[in-house]
């Protein structure tokens, strides 16, 4: 068997090489298989410190030698007396000098005699094994046992059927392949996740899915997911739009996960292959995983979070209704004991609990987590939580623009993380003196808002003022008046209203998708309005505020506009709700002043915010800022990675004025937008915030430019184009409220 040897040659002139290995061939130590266009080889190597041989795949593009696969890794040949072929059985077999049997395919059935199998190195990097050279019928592939690189379109995750378990294992060290300590890996408990393992100890997750765009899984826009979750199998691969990229996933045995690219400087095309520029040849990490503090598995303990961006401070934090079960070591900064409810005896099974909402965090371990539905509202999915007394936490998202799925948590939550930008909003089960306590803190429409039925079958939102709140009844008197008199198709109606003791309730028309800031700052929402439907939405809010300035029989200034106050109806038409602070303007009157500055930080005019004058233009300034929030998908008050100290506005103007305004668009109506349609609605929104109210267009101009082609004017010195810390900006007002809501309540339902 060893004297009758076909040589497979690794380069021949003009560019021809060898992929495939037939049953009467073999491949000895020296020579290699090739892959049509040249991207991988097969053969025996040596790890650098190291005189033993492995059978392993490497790039063939990559100057320094990369191995992504290796088939004897755990037993390994003394010396060059390795020779690869196909047995009788139509096996890959490896062989040492004494006809030791090093390693074997092994998926044939002993005493069925074949010689149809065919081996194929493949581009992508797949050693495969196939029936009478026929790519359609697979006995085995090398994708279906990785060692410690994940290849694009090589799959991680279990079989159900076969009970094939496709997962990474890091070498032993840099010099042996063996297997190693560090595992990557789809864990099927509850909802399936992956998970990076030290040992038998889980080390860091990247979350349950669905990912977002921030996650590993699409950390670069070049690169593309596929999870399949079903009753065949659980798995997760990755993709690149561009095949010309060499791109791997590989778990060292340091227990690091990290995504690499390799940098291939100028290439010039030389008998169909790249002649590399050796200048910049190196491997470019795109990023990896554990990183920081708040990367590691449970850092924070149960039902805590951890906040990367605590610098100064601790960085747990226990999440809404719980308390550090040891104060003691909280105060020491050890977070691992986590968090207990703060009153253990009170009931939250059917005893007025509710849920409040926490936004942009990695959701927890979903070891203990069920997927209720695919199809269920987001309210739906809070009443079958609600109705099971362990459910402790649910979260509604989009799935791949699929509908709406039901994510909810039975036991403890854990390992929670908290981004800045993005993420899932984790709806946590609380006590009612905790959900009370929430409310009171809600300042921003002086109250709480429940859907209701009346008795004809009709759905109503009903608003019920806070008790507590220092605005009241005069608010609540301003809003039955104003909105009594107005009637337009972009503003909430009133049905009616109820005083009696210090109950006060208005009643509106239910808007059944809540409001504008539900949608476009959630990125599992967002998706939903593509470019056509965000500009639709903003051409409704100019001609509801327009109906406010000009049309309607009073002037109106709102002085609380803001996306959780621009409400969706059933076809996403936006309505404007929310009159407790608006102001009415008698015959020719132009602008009024205050001395008590009621309102939202980051929608808030200078003028108004600073000296108490309001005007239109304060609400056209506010408009502005929605219309930017609209196209961007951002806040005005998210820091920027490069920029940290800018708001929105800020960051807008930069990119204006380098020419780069379109970055600023959403990713997620990247393939939708108008590009013309867009610079201008930009321009618009840059115009609407320009520091001297002067400068700002009405709203009637507002909605000339939306709808014509003219040339716009260029837009002058904004306001607000740092941030100003909150305490700061207390300072400036000078005794004035504003209100900063970063948790909601989600038992509350839309007006």
């Amino acid at each position: 068997m060893f004297k009758s040897l076909i040589l497979i040659v690794l380069f021949l002139p003009f560019c021809i090489s060898y992929d495939t290995l037939a049953p009467n061939q073999f491949i000895n130590d020296g020579q290699s298989l090739i892959s049509k266009e040249n991207n991988f080889a097969l053969g025996f190597y040596s790890p650098s410190n190291s005189s033993h041989r492995y059978l392993g795949i490497w790039y063939v593009k990559v100057k320094k030698q990369t191995v992504v696969w290796v088939a004897n890794r755990n037993d390994p040949i003394n010396d060059s007396s390795g020779v690869l072929s196909i047995n009788q059985f139509g096996n890959l077999v490896l062989h040492d000098s004494s006809n030791r049997l090093v390693w074997s395919t092994n998926m044939s059935v002993k005493g069925t005699t074949t010689t149809s199998s065919v081996a194929q190195l493949q581009d992508s990097g797949n050693l495969v094994l196939v029936q009478d050279n026929n790519q359609n019928v697979l006995l085995w592939q090398s994708f279906d046992y990785p060692t410690d690189t994940l290849l694009p379109k090589m799959k991680l995750g279990v079989n159900l059927i076969t009970g094939l378990d496709r997962f990474l294992t890091s070498w032993k060290s840099q010099d042996d392949p063996g297997s190693g300590d560090c595992f990557y890996k789809m864990i099927l408990h509850g909802s399936p996740e992956v998970f990076l393992y030290k040992g038998s100890t889980p080390y860091w997750r990247p979350g349950p899915w669905p990912w977002h765009s921030s996650s590993p899984a699409t950390v670069s826009s070049g690169y593309k997911f596929d999870f399949v979750n079903n009753e065949d199998e659980v798995s997760y691969a990755y993709f690149l739009d561009d095949p010309s990229i060499i791109s791997r996933l590989v778990v060292d045995n340091s227990g690091l996960l990290q995504q690499l690219m390799w940098n291939q400087g100028r290439s010039q095309k030389f008998c169909s292959a790249p002649v590399w520029n050796e200048g910049d040849l190196q491997w470019k990490e795109l990023w990896s995983a554990p990183k920081y503090r708040c990367d590691k598995y449970r850092q924070c303990g149960t039902y805590s979070k951890c906040s990367p961006d605590n610098i100064n401070r601790f960085e747990c934090m226990c999440l809404p209704g719980y308390e550090p079960k040891s104060p003691r070591d909280w105060y020491l900064r050890d977070g691992s004991e986590g968090c207990v409810r703060k009153k253990l005896g009170l009931s939250i099974c059917r005893n007025g609990e509710g849920f409040l909402k926490v936004q942009r965090l990695k959701g927890p371990d979903s070891a203990n987590a069920v997927w209720m539905d695919r199809s269920m509202s987001s309210s739906e999915c809070e009443q079958a939580c609600l109705s099971n007394c362990s459910c402790t936490a649910f979260v509604s998202m989009n799935i791949d623009g699929k509908g709406t799925g039901c994510l909810s948590w039975y036991g403890e939550l854990v390992d929670i993380l908290e981004n800045s930008d993005e993420g899932w909003d984790l709806n946590i089960r609380v006590d009612a003196s905790e959900l009370a306590k929430y409310t009171r803190k809600s300042k921003g429409g002086f109250g709480s808002v429940f859907k209701g039925q009346l008795p004809n079958g009709q759905q109503i939102a009903v608003k019920r003022l806070s008790k507590s709140s220092q605005q009241g009844i005069e608010e609540f008197k301003n809003e039955v008046m104003l909105i009594a008199k107005l009637q337009h198709r972009n503003l909430v109606k009133l049905f009616g209203c109820c005083i009696q003791e210090e109950e006060k309730m208005l009643i509106y028309e239910y808007m059944p998708n809540k409001s504008l800031d539900s949608f476009i700052f959630d990125h599992t929402r967002s998706s939903i309005l593509n470019w056509r439907k965000r500009f639709e939405i903003v051409d409704g809010i100019a001609r509801g505020i327009l109906y406010l300035h000009q049309d309607s029989r009073l002037r109106i200034i709102h002085r609380d506009l803001k996306t959780s106050n621009i409400l969706l109806d059933a076809e996403m038409n936006p309505k404007i709700s929310d009159f407790g602070m608006a102001r009415i303007f008698k015959g020719d009157q132009i602008q009024d002043k205050t001395t008590r500055v009621v309102g939202t930080y980051g929608y808030m005019s200078p003028e108004y915010a600073v000296f108490g004058k309001f005007s239109i233009k304060s609400d056209v300034f506010s408009f502005g800022v929605i219309l930017l929030e609209i196209i961007s998908g951002k806040k005005n008050n998210d820091s920027y990675q490069k920029h940290p100290s800018l708001t929105l506005i800020g960051h807008v103007w930069e990119l204006w004025r380098e020419g780069r305004a379109l970055n600023i668009i959403d990713s997620l109506i990247n393939e939708s937008y108008v590009s013309d349609q867009a610079l201008r609605c930009i321009q618009i929104g840059l115009l609407c915030v320009q520091e001297d109210e002067m400068d700002r267009p009405t709203m009637l101009a507002i909605l000339h430019m939306l709808s014509s082609e003219a040339t716009l004017p260029s837009p002058k010195q904004l306001a607000f184009i740092f941030r100003r810390p909150i305490q700061d900006l207390a300072l400036v007002i000078g005794g004035g409220s504003c209100s900063i809501n970063e948790v909601t309540i989600s038992k509350v339902e839309a007006r």
